[in-house]
């Protein structure tokens, strides 16, 4: 290892160890279950079993990453009235809907009984799903409220309600219906899977391990096991952890890091938050989660590749073993990390990977002076990588393939604000919250489709970066 540790760092890698040793190394390679490295000595090698990750020094930021996990939360079955099929029509016609039919049907509804009653909120209903496949989650969920004033007891209704604010990543708003629906039908599988959702989302492990057994118990379901597993490694990892809260952050931390450190992080993401506010036009709803762990720990919990140094599910996983205050780099991880959290709430976790890692990248301050001539030099090859191939998880790349998509994103989101500055990124992202695809989100907000973004990218990249 001191042989390893005196390779130059100009053309280094760095292998981190689940012990906190770092290996300063040439040609770090990835050969079975083994970490092959050149040293002046030789070639040497590791077990993959004992290596957390490896900093890539071409592109140091090839060890953060973000793992898209999203909620199972799926809306339940509405009970429909008799004729529901052909309220449905009259609500929705002409791919609009007919404001005037559900004014009479209310109307009809005042000092009538039931029937009446829950024909609005049937039609209502209608107007919602109609505008959920349009993207409008708003109105949607203006309809179901709705509904509800006209069949307040309606567990379906509360239901999907509280679905529409959990893709929101309001959590505590969707306890509201969710609790109603408790009190109406207390043996509810559904009711328990979501409130499983909304306890996790709002960082309270020990009431999502409480309702998700519950659920499981009621009904097995597949989505609620994988769900509990998750989060019994979670509550059994922090049960000693300290806590720190801002207006923004619930922070937990292993009992070995220094409280400064715990402050200072705090401290750091409250002036990231504002930026991004500011930025990016949107503001989170609901406290965001932070947990620090010690490399060991991260990687137990996280399962993440041996590539990813940090990690954002909804909950920012960051590994801190040995630092006693914000290092420049932790303070690029920090906003790297919560850059995702801002871009997946904005665009209701329908942003894609490439967008998602652009951006984050972006706002931490890295830029592709570095990497230009490589990404020129690929796509002229017919080797570059293609964006829509990097719409889904990345969490299977190999290294080297995680670190031409780095780049390649970073290329592409410098390109967009290059364009038209944070206003399209910003616009992009609502479009995306609403649009059927990314393809679609792309020709409405920018008006590019992926072909056009990608010569668009390789133009900047001349532009700005090869003299």
């Amino acid at each position: 290892m001191l042989v390893a540790l005196a390779v130059s760092s100009a053309a280094a890698d760095t292998i981190v160890l689940k012990n906190g040793r770092r290996i300063v190394a040439a040609s770090v390679t990835e050969e079975g279950d083994k970490v092959v490295y050149e040293t002046p000595a030789g070639s040497m090698s590791l077990p993959k079993s004992i290596v957390v990750r490896v900093e890539r020094d071409d592109y140091a930021y090839s060890n953060v990453s973000k793992e898209p996990v999203e909620a199972p939360v799926t809306a339940p079955q509405v009970e429909p009235v008799s004729g529901y099929d052909d309220i449905a029509a009259m609500v929705v016609h002409g791919d609009s809907i007919d404001f005037a039919y559900l004014a009479r049907l209310e109307a009809e509804a005042k000092g009538a009984g039931t029937p009446e009653s829950d024909k609005v909120a049937a039609a209502h209903h209608a107007a919602a799903q109609f505008l959920i496949s349009k993207g409008d989650t708003d109105s949607a969920i203006d309809h179901y409220r709705q509904a509800l004033v006209f069949a307040p007891n309606n567990v379906g209704l509360l239901l999907n309600l509280a679905v529409l604010y959990l893709h929101k990543s309001q959590f505590t708003t969707a306890l509201d219906p969710l609790e109603r629906a408790r009190r109406i039908a207390p043996d509810s599988p559904d009711v328990a899977k979501l409130m499983g959702w909304a306890y996790y989302g709002a960082n309270k492990l020990d009431l999502a391990v409480k309702e998700w057994t519950r659920a499981d118990r009621l009904r097995p379901d597949p989505e609620v096991e994988h769900a509990l597993a998750k989060a019994q490694r979670d509550s059994a990892e922090e049960e000693s952890y300290r806590e720190g809260e801002t207006a923004h952050f619930s922070l937990k931390y292993y009992g070995g890091a220094a409280p400064e450190l715990a402050h200072g992080i705090l401290r750091a993401l409250e002036d990231d938050f504002r930026d991004l506010e500011s930025q990016l036009d949107y503001t989170p709803p609901d406290p965001i989660s932070v947990i620090l762990y010690t490399e060991e720990a991260f990687a137990d919990i996280t399962r993440a590749p041996s590539w990813a140094g940090a990690l954002n599910d909804g909950r920012i996983r960051i590994p801190v073993q040995g630092l006693n205050g914000v290092t420049p780099d932790l303070a690029r991880v920090l906003k790297h990390e919560l850059t995702h959290s801002f871009v997946g709430q904005k665009s209701h976790g329908r942003a894609p990977t490439w967008l998602q890692e652009g951006i984050a990248q972006y706002m931490e301050g890295r830029r592709s002076s570095s990497t230009a001539g490589a990404l020129i030099d690929a796509a002229s090859q017919g080797t570059g990588v293609k964006l829509s191939s990097l719409e889904g998880s990345w969490m299977d790349l190999t290294g080297d393939s995680a670190t031409l998509a780095y780049a390649w994103s970073l290329a592409a989101v410098e390109s967009i604000i290059q364009t038209g500055g944070m206003g399209d990124i910003s616009r992009l992202l609502d479009h995306l919250a609403s649009s059927p695809s990314t393809s679609a989100a792309l020709r409405e907000a920018l008006r590019l489709d992926y072909p056009d973004l990608e010569e668009q990218t390789l133009a900047f990249l001349k532009h700005e970066y090869v003299r």
